[in-house]
């Protein structure tokens, strides 16, 4: 039995080990799929839901993040390509970028993997509280607005990105409190050093960001 376990020990380190390396090599890092039966039913989530700024330096799992970012802003109609959270005219113009200790990555939601942007940690210029340094992940939502109507003003096309935004920062918290999650969405951030430091385009906007990890014990 002790062989076993030494030997399925090995094995998962060798597994993460490559999937790391792959990512470090900008290609793809599949996510493993989102567990569809896991949480506690819907109505006791949002009896829990509620925003928190302390977290524990404890790195979310893997499958734990898999599950996170579905319930974000995940596929969850194939046929189709449609999400877990509604967006306006079906643009699809809000990314979710992950900023962790290892580094900036780019959630891809047709594909359900992960894309590294850069092997940095930028999680301090996620916002101007203390905490966004040191919480396990931040989300950071971005719209780009080449994917709206090129006739929808600039003041529009903001209006609908935060709305979509605060959708998928809710599916965020809901995942949260189901999983026994500590997050918080937050708008005091330094958008132009932010920017600069994730090499973002002029047509794509920082909406948010969102702070998830556990509760500091």
């Amino acid at each position: 039995m002790k062989t076993i376990i030494i030997q399925y020990s090995w094995l998962t380190g060798l597994i993460f080990s490559a999937s790391l390396a792959a990512v470090q090599e900008n290609r793809p890092m599949k996510l493993p799929q989102p567990r569809l039966e896991t949480g506690m039913p819907l109505m006791q989530a949002l009896q829990g839901r509620k925003s928190t700024r302390e977290f524990s330096a404890e790195k979310l799992p893997e499958q734990v993040l898999s599950d996170l970012l579905w319930a974000a802003f995940g596929v969850n109609r194939p046929e189709t390509g449609g999400r877990t959270a509604p967006s306006t005219s079906n643009w699809q113009d809000i990314d979710i970028y992950i900023a962790s200790a290892d580094g900036l990555y780019l959630f891809d939601a047709k594909n359900h993997a992960l894309n590294m942007i850069q092997a940095k940690d930028i999680r301090a210029l996620t916002g101007t509280q203390d905490f966004v340094g040191s919480a396990p992940i931040n989300l950071i939502y971005v719209s780009d607005f080449t994917r709206m109507d090129s006739d929808t003003g600039a003041e529009d096309k903001k209006i609908a990105a935060a709305i979509d935004t605060g959708f998928i920062a809710q599916n965020v918290y809901l995942y949260s409190a189901s999983m026994g999650l500590a997050t918080v969405v937050r708008g005091s951030i330094d958008d132009e050093a932010l920017a600069k430091a994730m090499s973002l385009k002029s047509t794509q906007w920082i909406v948010a960001a969102q702070s998830v990890g556990y509760p500091k014990k």
